[in-house]
């Protein structure tokens, strides 16, 4: 019965650990704890009843009793007799918050809100899997199957995430379930008594058999790659959004790994596609709107001391008709109204649809894209704009400089500022900044055209792909103090400013203008992303500000409110049109615009050189051909140096000490054997030159027999190999007969060079063999590979009797088994 009991605590811990992945989803934590509670009277409600004997079927419904009590304490009606008995009044409550489950699960993307009919349907579902967990592993002893309704859980990420779930909370669920394999089979082991081996030493219960022992590695390797192969992979990986990760609010943004909606890093995915050599296509864009704005898909409205952030989008059906502006006419606004067809290309992968700003009817899309109204962006949990094709209808409105002036600042009570949206991280240095240039602007409209006049070339600021470091812990104060860098940088900082006015603003995230085929139809590439400005002015709404120098946005597009700051002034301030700058305006803007970009007008590239602070990638192709060359040459290299050095040893014996020594005679080939003095040196020579003979023969794929004398394996192979040369058959005999008498014999051959007999041997066998063969032998010498195979089973052989012999003293002499031994006494 305390097996049972210790198992079904395992059991309960296992299924919250399994429960981990659901992390990825929920903003906060609580659904871990009432998840927890709800497991916890599951769990005692199990272990009661087994405590009295009561059959499985019964254990069943005591668990679903008790899941149901948790359930109405954590989530009351306020119909419940003594708070935790339920009536029919809390199951008709129970009936409302699965209903309402639906709609919040449509309506917002990860991380979701603790909302209670989000919270009521997790814990729910958690405790169901509980009681199943404890169900398969104690009641019907089958713990294996467990892992289904532990999995069911994990699904639910895996189905709710765009891209992929997380790894680390997968492995945590995968290390609770080995937890409760482990305690089953300790548990099944105990029940035999205690254990001995066969030399009869007592075993600890918690040791390992060898079968054991080696299902727990397979395991632990199947979690370790059923995690690492999926980020290795490239085909799992890949689109427009899955460059995303961390990166700073100022456009500092470095990749990483993306995710839904509520967790894209637009920053970092627009850093890094900017970046790109290749021109990949995303959009086709048509609409009867002569000069329209820039395409949008995100905003990020977030500012912490990390920068600005996207926040999780929420709202309604995008197929239903959409609110659209609410502000009232008045001079100087001018709204029209456009229709649009896009197309989106395979290589769109992200969970956003493009739209102009300020939609009023999209056609052509199911009941799974929902439309924020605060973030003006389209948006869906369970699909990617790849391949969609959409249709929709939208209001272009134009201010002008006077009717902007007009807005007032915003009362203490509107959304915007209790939303906190004009609130910034404390940076002394920016506010000095914001001071010195709102200071005397009697408007709001004012404060932001002077924020927005700064970003120009007379203070010092340019474009460029790539940004500089600075001495400041703060990206904000390193791109204003080095004034270079790009859109992400300049819609950021210029953002930042103008919430440090007291004005509420944000960065929004698109496409500019594209090459246009003349009859309305613009080709967006992934050159054409962009951000830029919104800031919000009361009466009017949110208004777009381009701080971007216009050289540097390919499309880019000026308005009157908010013109070119390198360039002069428009002359009719009341134009409500947006145009690039023509004549020498445009002329000089072209001069300046970053090579490899496309002319706004033309849409055609200026030239092919090399994007502005993108380094060239050839020294990396060739740092790694060299490096692979090097590495392919190696073996090569490694045969070269081994037969010069044997080489050397194998040099002919003294003269003089040869011409002092008597003759030996009974040589078969008529050849003088002189013993040498240097005796030692003679034997070495010739072991020197039998290894290189036997290395020979293994890069020409000549069979060797180690159990020959180096006698017979001389004759063999002058009857097999070389039957055909005679020289060299007499050389390898004089080899054999060197090494015959360096093992065996007193006095070893001496007065022979061996060096022209291991040439010729090796001539002869290059010449018998085929091309392959001597290709091989060249490049890649078989006994080097050899050598090296055998090297390496050597150490590994050694590093795993080392880890056995480290382990089984851990386990001898283990804490555990001295206080087992001592309770035993």
């Amino acid at each position: 019965m305390i097996a049972h009991r210790n198992l079904g605590l395992v059991a309960a811990a296992a299924t919250l650990l399994a429960a981990a992945p659901l992390s990825a989803i929920f903003e906060r934590w609580t659904w871990l704890i009432q998840s927890t509670i709800a497991v916890a009277v599951v769990a005692a409600v199990a272990a009661l009843t087994r405590l009295g004997r009561i059959p499985t079927w019964g254990q069943v419904l005591g668990m679903l009793a008790g899941l149901t009590i948790a359930l109405t304490w954590l989530f009351p009606s306020g119909n419940e007799l003594l708070a935790v008995v339920p009536t029919p009044g809390t199951f008709g409550h129970f009936a409302d918050l699965l209903s309402a489950s639906l709609e919040d699960m449509r309506s917002y993307g990860v991380k979701v809100p603790d909302t209670d009919p989000l919270l009521f349907v997790t814990v729910l579902g958690i405790g169901g899997v509980a009681v199943l967990v404890d169900l398969l592993a104690v009641g019907l002893r089958r713990p294996a199957l467990a892992g289904l309704p532990m999995l069911a859980v994990y699904s639910v990420p895996v189905a709710v995430y765009v891209d992929s779930v997380p790894p680390v909370p997968f492995v945590i669920g995968a290390a609770g379930y080995l937890w409760l394999l482990v305690t089953d089979n300790v548990d099944r082991v105990r029940r035999f008594g205690r254990r001995f081996t066969g030399d009869g030493r007592g075993v600890d219960v918690w040791e390992a058999s060898p079968l054991a022992s080696a299902g727990r590695r397979l395991a632990a390797v199947g979690v370790a790659l059923a995690v690492a192969v999926p980020l290795a992979v490239p085909g799992m990986t890949g689109g427009l959004l899955d460059t995303m990760g961390s990166g700073t609010g100022d456009g500092t943004g470095r990749p990483g790994q993306g995710g839904a909606p509520g967790r894209v890093d637009l920053f970092a995915a627009l850093s890094g596609q900017l970046n790109q050599r290749d021109v990949v296509d995303y959009l086709k864009v048509t609409t009867n709107e002569s000069q329209p704005f820039y395409l949008r898909f995100g905003a990020a409205d977030r500012l912490g001391a990390d920068g600005f952030r996207v926040r999780n989008p929420s709202g309604s059906p995008a197929n239903r008709d959409l609110p659209g502006p609410d502000e009232p006419d008045r001079a100087g606004v001018e709204r029209t109204r456009y229709r649009a067809t896009v197309e989106a290309t395979k290589n769109l992968n992200m969970p956003f649809l493009p739209v102009y700003t300020e939609a009023v009817r999209i056609e052509d899309l199911n009941g799974n894209w929902y439309y924020d109204d605060n973030l003006q962006v389209v948006f869906s949990n369970r699909e990617n704009a790849r391949g969609k094709r959409y249709e929709f209808e939208y209001v272009r409105t134009t201010y002008t400089p006077s009717a902007l002036r007009q807005a007032t600042p915003l009362p203490a009570d509107h959304p915007l500022r209790t939303e906190q949206q004009t609130r910034t991280p404390p940076v002394p240095e920016v506010e000095a900044l914001v001071r010195g240039l709102v200071e005397g602007k009697g408007t709001e409209y004012d404060k932001v055209r002077a924020i927005y006049d700064y970003f120009s070339s007379e203070n010092g600021f340019s474009y460029k792909l790539s940004t500089e470091g600075g001495t400041s812990d703060q990206d904000i104060v390193n791109f204003l103090t080095n004034k270079v860098g790009f859109c992400q940088q300049y819609s950021a900082a210029m953002a930042w400013l103008v919430r440090a006015a007291g004005i509420p603003a944000r960065v929004a995230f698109g496409f500019a203008n594209g090459a246009n085929s003349g009859d309305g139809t613009y080709t967006l590439t992934n050159r054409n992303l962009h951000a830029w400005t919104e800031v919000y002015f009361d009466g009017f709404g949110w208004v777009p500000f381009d701080a971007t120098p216009a050289y540097g946005v390919s499309g880019s597009t000026r308005s009157a409110w908010a013109p070119d700051t390198d360039a002069p002034e428009e002359t009719t301030p009341d134009a409500g049109a947006t145009a690039a700058p023509t004549g020498p305006e445009a002329t000089a803007s072209a001069d300046r615009r970053q090579p490899g970009q496309e002319d706004p007008a033309s849409g055609l590239p200026l030239d092919s050189a090399t994007p502005s602070g993108e380094a060239p990638v050839w020294p990396w192709w060739v740092a790694g051909a060299l490096a692979l060359l090097a590495l392919l040459a190696l073996p090569a290299l490694r045969r070269l140096a081994l037969r010069r050095r044997r080489s050397g040893r194998v040099a002919p014996a003294a003269t003089a000490a040869a011409a002092t020594t008597p003759a030996v005679d009974g040589a078969t080939d008529g050849r003088r054997m002189v013993v040498l003095a240097d005796a030692d040196r003679a034997r070495a020579d010739a072991h020197a030159a039998w290894d290189e003979l036997l290395d020979t023969l293994v890069d020409f794929r000549v069979r060797i027999d180690r159990t020959e004398t180096p006698r017979a394996t001389a004759d063999r192979l002058a009857r097999e190999g070389l039957r055909e040369h005679s020289d060299a058959a007499t050389a390898a005999r004089l080899l054999g007969r060197a090494e015959e008498r360096a093992s065996y014999a007193r006095d070893p051959l001496s007065g022979e060079d061996l060096r022209p007999a291991l040439r010729q041997v090796r001539g002869a066998l290059a010449a018998t063999a085929d091309r392959r063969t001597r290709i091989l032998a060249t490049v890649l010498p078989p006994s080097v590979l050899l050598r090296w195979r055998t090297a390496t089973a050597d150490t590994s052989s050694r590093l795993v009797t080392g880890y056995g012999r480290a382990r089984y003293r851990m386990v001898r002499w283990s804490p555990r088994r001295l206080l087992a031994g001592r309770l035993a006494r």
